[in-house]
């Protein structure tokens, strides 16, 4: 199936993916984590939560740490509009599409409109989060891998084709995909708002799920960095895939698990996506420089974890097709 015309004038006008919200078991075990391993900041902390910052973000949080009986599952993804009244145009959009609306009350947020996509994944959007002080020129704060700004967000679907449809009616555009040969269906989509590579990304998959959340930083050597830390300071084994270079995106990655098996993948050096008639990029599933441009293919688990969304329950993938996988 052919990707969507792009919709370059939605019903409301979403600029980026925002934070998303994780059930976690231990909050003194996810905290060490996050700041003193990735090196995020702490903006707020209960003894339910946990806010986190990255050094370049002026809002009062990208992650959530909620303590939770459904540790290792996802409460909701967050995305900010360009302005209120983007709101109450999106509550009409989705209550028009036949989905639950309702505002809610989110500590450090605005008002807040919760809703779900075609598939259940939970959303929040809003407009106003506290603004914070800029940390970005304290280096000294600078710990872990170094970690900017949230990138992306990547969910399992049982339905790539049926996802991208509904994100390209709100606005999101595709920047590269995977096409399987024999269905012609998606396999894999990545899908963006803010002029990077992609805000929301899908793949094939038993879903929804995140498969995971991605962190920008400045360099390679970021990442090498992390890896020499996890490999001395007991998180070996939270190592899952990299470091390497993708085809798609051409960015520099590497993938780890935290405490719950939350999958956050570090990232850069992707390329800039702002114009609007970008043309996307092809790739067929059996190519083995899709997964990484030096050829190595992805493990199982790349293609079997994710984390559930609390609210709903998965399904099976549609299109039993499969990429390469590292024996």
């Amino acid at each position: 199936m052919p990707i969507p015309e792009a919709n370059l004038y939605p019903d409301f006008n979403t600029i980026r993916l925002s934070h998303v919200c994780l059930n976690v078991k231990d909050l003194t075990a996810s905290k060490t984590f996050y700041t003193q391993i990735l090196g995020l900041q702490i903006t707020d902390e209960t003894d339910q939560h946990v806010y986190l910052r990255a050094m370049e973000e002026r809002g009062h949080h990208c992650i959530i740490l909620q303590k939770s009986q459904k540790a290792g599952t996802v409460d909701v993804l967050g995305f900010k509009t360009f302005d209120e009244a983007d709101l109450d145009r999106a509550e009409a959009y989705f209550s028009a599409k036949g989905q639950p609306t309702s505002w809610v009350q989110r500590a450090y947020q605005g008002r807040t409109l919760l809703t779900t996509d075609n598939m259940g994944v939970p959303l929040e959007f809003y407009h106003k989060m506290d603004r914070l002080e800029p940390i970005h020129q304290k280096y000294a704060l600078y710990r872990g891998v170094k970690p900017l700004r949230i990138d992306h967000f990547n969910c399992f679907s049982p339905d790539v084709d049926a996802s991208v449809a509904f994100y390209n009616d709100i606005g999101f555009r595709v920047t590269e995909y995977t096409e399987d040969a024999d269905s012609g269906k998606l396999w894999a989509a990545w899908m963006h708002r803010k002029g990077g590579v992609h805000d929301m990304a899908f793949t094939n998959g038993r879903g929804p799920r995140l498969h995971h959340v991605a962190f920008w930083v400045p360099t390679p050597l970021n990442i090498i960095d992390l890896l020499d830390l996890m490999a001395t300071t007991g998180y070996v084994g939270n190592i899952e895939r990299g470091p390497g270079r993708h085809g798609i995106s051409n960015a520099f990655f590497l993938y780890v698990l935290d405490p719950d098996g939350h999958r956050i993948e570090i990232y850069c050096s992707d390329y800039q996506t702002v114009d609007p008639d970008l043309e996307p990029i092809k790739w067929d599933l059996k190519d083995p420089q899709r997964q990484t441009l030096w050829g190595a293919a992805a493990p199982k688990s790349w293609f079997e974890h994710g984390s559930e969304f609390a609210s709903v329950a998965p399904r099976e993938a549609q299109l039993a097709a499969t990429p390469i996988i590292a024996p």
